[in-house]
């Protein structure tokens, strides 16, 4: 029998097999459950194994339109109990998450603050804490902090994170996933990325090494410097709208493109989002505005939105996160997971043995947890 994706995903991600083989001796998570909503694709598999292989017991769900069926097959085959299915239905979604929640664990993964969030509605006791993937949900959980009342490490506040998956991987992922999708050119066509966080940076400079031509929008007037300084251009807001062929949207934010963007934008243009929540780009809105005339949806996530006087718009999976959709979504480099994901399984460590406690709470990773991953991935290439 042919191995898969999965097993080749598997077998690259060093650091989570030093992990599963040390937890396999040690057991942190012996008689707890651990539950997760998270993208579920092939480096998510091993983590989720790594975990199980630590004693705990799984209750996994995917996220919007990112569920991909030979996890969730290879995640059962293994013993891992898989909510729902693939979906873009944000109703749906939810009734999954609650099917997790009512498992009542005792750590949660969680990634947009999805998990945390509904908790409050209906606490239980026992919950120790847990960890959260996103820049997208700190923001949504640090005003919940008087609530939660729990440990909470956030993974994308590592330095690690930062650079080795926002940065580099991101960046790589989405213009990856850009022609994978579209087979379109990149050389010579004007790109608008808006956000310059960590993501934003690693977009444009992809994009820039694609020989595009790169424009950044940023609310921020200091990052729009910092944009401005590493090279890019940084025109007013509509103005980056207006010229461009492709826009990405970065931000974490809601309605950063909507139907009254739709007078701006030249024919032909193509509208992505790579953030977490599918509402950067009001895409309901889109399709629903007045000006469109017709829609044409094609195989592979793309549609076409044609608008009355001729001008075509283009949009990539919806508004969803669109390095994870399209054919054979591959997501981030399996790498830069890898340390992602090995900083996942060290902060449930300490929070399953409780050597981080409330004071905790929505937080960034703890600099002991970094240093010991960055030991352990350089360990690996310099050997002795």
């Amino acid at each position: 029998m042919a191995s898969t994706r999965i097993d080749w995903v598997r077998e690259h991600c060093r650091l989570l097999r030093d992990i599963a083989a040390e937890f396999g001796r040690t057991r942190p998570f012996d008689g707890l459950t651990i539950g997760t909503g998270i993208h579920l694709e092939a480096k998510t598999v091993a983590l989720l194994l790594t975990l199980r292989d630590g004693g705990a017991r799984l209750i996994s769900t995917g996220n919007l339109n990112t569920t991909q069926p030979d996890a969730v097959q290879r995640l059962r085959a293994e013993g891992v109990t898989v909510i729902g299915k693939p979906t873009k239905d944000s109703e749906v979604h939810a009734g999954f998450l609650g099917q997790v929640l009512a498992a009542e664990p005792d750590l949660i993964l969680d990634n947009g603050g999805d998990l945390f969030a509904r908790y409050l509605d209906s606490p239980y006791p026992g919950l120790l804490g847990g960890t959260e993937e996103t820049t997208s949900g700190r923001m949504r959980l640090e005003p919940l902090r008087g609530q939660l009342r729990r440990p909470i490490l956030v993974i994308n506040d590592s330095p690690i994170k930062q650079f080795a998956e926002n940065e580099h991987a991101v960046g790589q992922s989405t213009v990856e996933s850009f022609l994978r999708m579209t087979n379109r050119v990149t050389n010579g066509e004007q790109v608008t990325v808006f956000g310059y966080g960590a993501c934003g940076r690693g977009v444009a400079a992809n994009f820039r090494g694609a020989y595009a031509r790169v424009s950044v929008v940023d609310v921020d007037p200091v990052t729009r410097l910092r944009a401005h300084l590493d090279g890019f251009g940084t025109p007013p807001r509509d103005t980056a709208v207006a010229d461009a062929d492709i826009i990405v949207t970065v931000t974490g934010a809601r309605d950063v493109l909507t139907a009254a963007d739709l007078p701006l934008l030249r024919d032909g243009v193509i509208l992505a989002n790579a953030g977490h929540f599918p509402a950067e780009i009001d895409a309901a809105g889109l399709i629903g505005a007045a000006e469109v005339a017709g829609i044409t949806e094609y195989a592979d996530d793309l549609l076409t939105l044609e608008l009355r006087g001729g001008r075509r718009v283009h949009l990539l999976a919806r508004g969803h996160m669109f390095n994870l959709a399209g054919p054979r979504p591959l997501g981030n480099s399996i790498e830069s997971m890898d340390l992602g994901f090995a900083l996942q399984a060290r902060c449930l460590e300490a929070v399953a043995r409780q050597s981080v406690d409330a004071t905790s709470c929505v937080v960034p990773v703890p600099g002991a947890i970094d240093a010991a991953i960055a030991h352990a991935y350089l360990d690996r290439k310099y050997p002795g």
